[in-house]
């Protein structure tokens, strides 16, 4: 089945979030990519080329629209300001077969958060999350709330809702 890349997003906590609390949606991401990347060790022998793996290096990219205060934002902007690691996990938003929500987790470091100010468009946020050691596969039980219904609504007749009518006088 081919995936949509809408239905991924990236949850954010900050590393010393109470107990408890739930993970925290980046408003209005646009983008968002996971990348794992490995550095051969290449070396010369007197019978050839030898070629081996070395060490993994796995990484998130995020690209959101600007919404102020928005708390997930505002956590990835923290992090890198207060020199603190940061929660991430990427989740499929389809459940499984399960009806759970499969994902991929990591502690990771905010490399670098860029905010751009075009002229014409939106504010952009843009940032790099660098995964310290390796990433974990999983799922989740539940997504946060708003998530599962996020631009979607009920049928609706006409009058069923709207404003109540003032009272006349």
């Amino acid at each position: 089945m081919l995936q949509n890349g809408k239905d991924s997003i990236l949850l954010v906590q900050p590393v010393d979030a109470s107990i408890g609390s739930g993970a925290l949606v980046v408003a209005e991401q646009t983008e968002s990519t996971y990348s794992i990347e490995n550095e051969l060790v290449d070396e010369q022998s007197k019978m050839g080329r030898i070629l081996a793996y070395g060490q993994n290096s796995e990484s998130f990219e995020l690209t959101a629209y600007g919404v102020k205060k928005d708390p997930g934002q505002m956590a990835v902007l923290n992090a890198i300001k207060q020199k603190k690691k940061l929660k991430v996990w990427e989740v499929d938003t389809i459940p499984n077969t399960e009806g759970t929500y499969d994902a991929i987790f990591a502690y990771c470091f905010v490399e670098s958060a860029e905010k751009s100010n075009p002229g014409d468009n939106f504010v952009e946020l843009s940032s790099t999350l660098q995964v310290e050691g390796s990433s974990v596969e999983g799922v989740l039980e539940s997504l946060p709330e708003g998530i599962e219904n996020f631009n979607k609504y009920d049928f609706e007749q006409p009058g069923e809702t709207g404003e109540p009518e003032a009272p006349a006088g």
